[in-house]
Parts: C-alpha cells; sequence; structure tokens
C-alpha cells in the first residue's frame, strides 16, 4: 500500500507552488489590467439593458457587437427568445443609444425595455458582503468541526479550505474569467463539497483509532489506511461531479460558462485538499504533541 502521509513534504511543495502561482497571477494582473481579477459591474458598478429584439437572439451576433466596442467581457443572460439582459461597464448616455442601434441593425431590429445602473457604492458594498460570507463559512465550519472532532481537527480542515479558495481563485484569474456574484455562490459550493469529504475520512480515522489493536499502530499508519478506505469514494465522488459539470461546461451555454470553470477548479482541488493536506496536518499535530 502507498504510503501517501511519507510523501507529505511532496504534497506540501507542490501546493506551495500552487499557491505561489496563485498569489502571482493575482498580483501580475493587478500590475498588467490594473485590477487582480476580472470583476464583473456586480463588484465594479456599470450598465443593466433588457433588451428586446424582433427575431430570436444569436449570441454570437451579439458578441460581434459588443466586441466592436470592447465590451467582450459583458455578461449577456437570456431571459426568452427574443429577450436578452446585457451587463457590462459603465456607458455613456450616447455610447448606450449607438450600441442598441446597432444590435438593432445587427439583429433585426430592438427594443429598450429597461436601463439601470449599478454605482461603485454598491458594488464596494458586494465585495464586502462577499468577504463576510467567507469568513462567515470558515468560521461556521471551524466550530462545527471543534465540537464533532476536536480543535486540530477543524483547524486542519479551515486550512485545506483557505488551500482551496486561495488556488481556485489563483487559478480563475490566471485565465481571467468574469467574476461576478456567481464567484461567491461557486467558491462557497467548492468549501461545502471540499469539507464533506474531508469530514468522511476524519469519522474513518476515528473509527480505525477505536478498532482492536489500534494503540499498536502509529497513527500516521492508521490515517493512511483510512485514506485508502475511503479514497475509491472520492474518487468516485469527485469524478462524478466533474463529468455534470464538464456537461453543464459544453451543453450549458454562456451564461454558466464561467461558473463551470470554477467549479471544475475548486471541486478537484476540494478533493486533493482532503486526502493531501487536511490528512497530513492532523499527522503532523499528533507527531509534534509526542
Amino acid at each position: 500500500m502507498f504510503d501517501i502521509i511519507k510523501k507529505t513534504r511532496l504534497w506540501f511543495l507542490f501546493s506551495g507552488a500552487l499557491i505561489v502561482i496563485s498569489f502571482a497571477a493575482l498580483i501580475g494582473n493587478g500590475m498588467v489590467r490594473g485590477k487582480i481579477m476580472n470583476f464583473g459591474i456586480d463588484f465594479t458598478g456599470g450598465t443593466l439593458l433588457n433588451l428586446r429584439f424582433s427575431q430570436p437572439i444569436n449570441i454570437a451576433q451579439v458578441r460581434e457587437v459588443l466586441d466592436s466596442y470592447k465590451l467582450g467581457g459583458a455578461g449577456i443572460q437570456k431571459s426568452g427568445e427574443k429577450d436578452l439582459l446585457l451587463r457590462c461597464e459603465p456607458l455613456e448616455t450616447e455610447t448606450r443609444q449607438k450600441l442598441i442601434d446597432d444590435l438593432g441593425k445587427k439583429l433585426g431590429g430592438v427594443e429598450l425595455l429597461e436601463a439601470d445602473t449599478i454605482g461603485p457604492l454598491i458594488g464596494a458594498e458586494l465585495r464586502l458582503q462577499a468577504i463576510w460570507a467567507l469568513l462567515l463559512a470558515s468560521a461556521g465550519i471551524l466550530i462545527y468541526l471543534s465540537f464533532r472532532f476536536e480543535f486540530i481537527y477543524a483547524a486542519a480542515g479551515v486550512v485545506a479550505l483557505l488551500h482551496d479558495a486561495i488556488i481556485t481563485t489563483g487559478l480563475f484569474a490566471l485565465l481571467w474569467r468574469n467574476t461576478d456574484i456567481t464567484y461567491i455562490a461557486g467558491i462557497l459550493t467548492i468549501l461545502g463539497y471540499s469539507i464533506n469529504d474531508t469530514v468522511v475520512i476524519f469519522d474513518r480515522v476515528r473509527e480505525n483509532l477505536k478498532k482492536p489493536g489500534a494503540q499498536k499502530k502509529k497513527f500516521s499508519e492508521l490515517v493512511n489506511i483510512s485514506l485508502w478506505e475511503t479514497m475509491a469514494r472520492s474518487i468516485n465522488t469527485v469524478l462524478t461531479v466533474i463529468v455534470m459539470v464538464l456537461t453543464l461546461l459544453i451543453f450549458g451555454g454562456e451564461n454558466i460558462r464561467d461558473l463551470c470553470v470554477l467549479l471544475l477548479i475548486g471541486v478537484s482541488f476540494g478533493a486533493y485538499s482532503s486526502i493531501f493536506i487536511a490528512s497530513p496536518l492532523i499527522v503532523m499535530w499528533e507527531r509534534n504533541k509526542k
């Protein structure tokens, strides 16, 4: 049986390299692009346009018009066969009207149903709320795991979650995907998936510690046995999720593509951290106690 715990240094070096790459991507974006991530109008403020076309919408043609206005990162959401919700950076009234006219010419006529502006103050509030959501989620998980197991298990689980959040955010920023309010939903989903996988492994460790003869084995050996006993479950679960997300990525349309990319990255590293980060951390703690 391959000893996962024995290779702890290798796993930590790999994760450390990914964390460095993640921070480098954020810093590099800030220096080159002027912002660390491709924040959507939910965070930065912008213009919302609710449009109704005279014929079924062709998203590719809409993108062509937007690209001509350097609005390639605008969010497009179909609310019907002929209705479209467009979210983009702040537009002057004259520019907005010209954009609508060009869309009408390209797609055979368009009517503006509603136009709204989200100011930067609301964007700042959303950013603050997003940070609080992540902090409160982490605190809740820490308290829950402390009661269910013990504090060191909870701390290891939260460290693994921070590992997932940092790497997922960094790689998402490196790909320069659109970051809007669905990013927060995606990150919280990833944290929930990751901690669930970690709890399954910790439960098996606790069960093995209670078995006859467990005291004759090293704690690291028991953890390694527990990892292999839950490995099939972890792999099957992550593969099932990845297949579903890939299906949505391919067939789900433009609206959820960024969310699918986020989930693919996060779920993969969530499964990785449960096995190769959280479990070795509790072994290191036990060794330091002696």
